[in-house]
């Protein structure tokens, strides 16, 4: 690996001064109280009893492209790794040795893709070379200028793409198989039927074209709001939705969706074929302008429900004005106009009668008005709280901790468990439900912890569809299921108290219609071994960290498990005492990684401008032995502490987080000589 010194400059953003004097926010409304968002203000000045500036129109802040340091490295580095055999090579971009030429527009601009290329052939892999950026050079530049001034405006350029410093652009042997739309439709379409869904299919205009999406909904939640899709049409769209990303948002969806019981075993209509993609698209396109007077619409919408295709215009509804106070005192108004459906698609045969619920007593549906710190566990309000003045309720941003936004207690929750490919659960629990619920334990505060039967506990059905409990996530944003939902533990408010209503009530917080979606399969994660030899190509450290706590299996009060955490670090960061692991499997643990570790290189980059970025170069390496076995091994050995390994090129190191701090407890050249200490 070559280091080469890269130049520091002063910051360009702030003059090396490490602050920046800006606009306050207050100009862009002018001096009125209450300002409209579709009016521009007559003139840019300031508000006179602004909170921020105080009525001078301008606020220092803190210059964040150099960190305050007024100084930075201009300097790009771009790695290319093979993943299939460790494999690392890299080119650095620094003033001086850019090869600028002229685009169509007669703009002078850097295209690194062709470097990026000659990488990929270097380690004999295949990359995507779609996300290597252009630099842009400034109009003054020619290359007759001399030395000096060329290299100043050639760091200008470099610095404007410095929010990533260090790239990695990782490649296999050979290219993934291309995404086919039409089977990538299928799929979507068969799941939607599985879990009893909506797969929704829209275009809005955007510009002078249009904005596609594709996403899961409840049956009944209206058109979000918002700006239309990213993609510009609808093969794209599927391309780049899988599974994960038309569920991700479900909840935030349907938060307002009543919610209604499944009937999953009602007769079903006959499979109809999945429509061709090009005619689908066009369909949807012929469906945003209007068919009685040629007019344009917003857009429109495809739904798949029942096993066939349902289309719709989108239409403009009642306007709605939004009232929003900012941080300068200012209140701001805006009108928002949203869409509508031009035609709802009737009920599908799988759902049910409405479902009971109650108001949510803790927020009011149509303000910011929660329930006050003050009242934390049952307490009354106090009289002198300087929040709510002893009202009990507080404005704030935030979601009802109770509801979850939805200002609904629901008496039965409807809970669907899969695999993602072809097995689903469906099961209905309800609040009233008589359980023997045995007491396991009580808390701090004297509220009694029981255990439900095993119908109420995910962990048990996640063994039906051949996972293991700690597999278990939500499958809106994938977050890690709790213990008290995977082994049914609830904590009543008092002994008596109906405890599958409390378990309902928690469980259902936030949830579209009612609905919990859960994922009982492993995540797609890459084995250990490859993200070490990864790491170690780089030369950078793997952390990774385990923690037994498997003896906590019979306290409801404690986490229990294998708690795992996988990072890639620079060669030298320390071991913080707070850096615990908290992933329940080594394969969650490991997919997180992956998905950070573009991320993760960007913030290896030293944080001192003086320090140039490494630029690494290494060979084909083998796989070492999966060190799986000696973690367990370690962990074992000091149950109930967090044991940490750094793998860098020098060896591996053990530490143990003690309550005093970090603890070395080993060092070792190799894992062989690992497995003895």
């Amino acid at each position: 690996m070559s280091v080469i010194a890269a130049p520091v400059v002063t910051c360009p953003d702030c003059d090396g001064m490490t602050f920046t004097l800006d606009p306050c926010r207050c100009t862009t409304y002018g001096d009125r109280f209450l300002a409209d968002a579709d009016v521009p203000a007559p003139r840019r000045e300031a508000y006179r009893e602004c909170e921020q500036c105080r009525g001078a129109g301008r606020v220092a802040y803190p210059c964040h492209r150099c960190a305050r340091r007024g100084r930075r490295r201009a300097q790009l580095v771009v790695t290319v790794a093979n993943l299939d055999t460790g494999a690392v090579a890299s080119h650095q971009v620094v003033p001086g040795g850019l090869d600028p030429h002229r685009d169509p527009a007669g703009d002078w601009v850097v295209d690194l893709a062709p470097r990026v290329r000659e990488l990929a052939a270097t380690v004999g892999t295949v990359v995507d070379d779609t996300d290597v950026p252009l630099l842009w050079l400034d109009r003054q530049w020619r290359p007759d200028l001399p030395a000096v001034l060329r290299h100043e405006l050639e760091a200008h350029a470099i610095l404007r793409a410095d929010h990533a410093p260090w790239r990695l652009v990782p490649g296999r042997w050979s290219a993934a198989p291309a995404v086919d739309p039409a089977a990538r439709l299928a799929r979507l379409c068969a799941l939607a039927d599985l879990l009893l869904l909506d797969l929704v299919i829209e275009a809005r205009r955007q510009g002078a074209g249009f904005g596609w999406a594709v996403r899961y909904e409840v049956p009944g939640s209206p058109v979000p709001p918002g700006s239309p899709g990213g993609w510009q049409d609808l093969p794209e769209a599927l391309t780049w939705t899988d599974v994960g990303d038309a569920l991700t948002g479900l909840a935030e969806r349907g938060l307002a969706v009543p919610a209604r019981l499944l009937r999953p075993g009602s007769p079903r209509p006959p499979v109809a074929p999945t429509a061709d993609v090009d005619q689908l698209e066009r369909r949807i396109l012929a469906d945003s302008v209007d068919a009685t007077h040629g007019d344009e619409l917003p857009g429109a919408q495809a739904l798949w429900r029942d096993r066939r295709w349902w289309h719709t215009t989108l239409r403009p509804g009642v306007p709605v004005e939004i009232l929003a106070e900012q941080p300068t005192g200012q209140v701001v108004r805006r009108v928002r106009v949203p869409l509508t459906r031009g035609y709802e698609p009737p009920d599908p045969c799988w759902l049910g009668a409405p479902v009971d619920w109650r108001p949510c007593p803790d927020c009011r549906p149509h303000d910011r008005l929660r329930t006050c710190d003050c009242r934390l566990g049952d307490r009354p309000a106090e009289p002198d709280c300087p929040h709510c003045c002893g009202a009990g309720l507080r404005p704030s941003a935030l979601r009802c901790f109770t509801c979850g936004g939805t200002h609904r207690l629901h008496q039965t929750l409807l809970v669907t468990v899969t695999d993602l490919r072809h097995r689903v659960l469906h099961l209905t629990w309800r609040a009233g439900t008589p359980e023997v619920a045995p007491l396991v334990a009580t808390q701090p505060n004297g509220r009694p912890v029981v255990q439900l039967p095993d119908r109420y506990r995910l962990g048990s059905w996640s063994a039906v569809l051949g996972a293991r409990p700690e597999d278990l996530r939500d499958a809106d944003g994938g977050l890690d299921v709790d213990r008290d939902l995977r082994d049914g533990y609830v904590t009543v408010p008092w002994a008596g108290a109906d405890p599958v209503g409390e378990h309902v009530r928690s469980a259902g917080r936030g949830t579209a219609a009612g609905r919990l979606i859960v994922v009982a399969a492993p995540p797609d994660a890459p084995p250990l071994a490859e993200l070490l030899r990864l790491a170690l190509g780089l030369d950078l450290a793997l952390v990774v960290a385990v923690r037994d706590l498997r003896h906590h299996s019979g306290d409801p009060l404690l986490a229990d498990g294998l708690r795992w955490s996988v990072e890639v670090q620079p060669r030298d960061a320390p071991v913080r005492p707070d850096d615990l692991p908290y992933r329940p499997s080594l394969a969650a643990a490991l997919a997180w990684c992956r998905e950070c570790l573009t991320d993760a290189i960007a913030g290896a980059a030293p944080t001192d401008p003086a320090v140039p970025i490494p630029v690494p170069w290494s060979g084909p390496r083998d796989l070492v032995a999966d060190p799986e076995p000696d973690l367990l091994r370690l962990a074992a050995r000091h149950a109930g502490r967090a044991v940490t390994l750094r793998f860098t090129r020098a060896g591996c190191t053990v530490h143990r987080h003690d309550d005093d701090g970090v603890r070395l407890l080993a060092h070792a050249t190799d894992l062989r000589q690992l497995r003895v200490l």
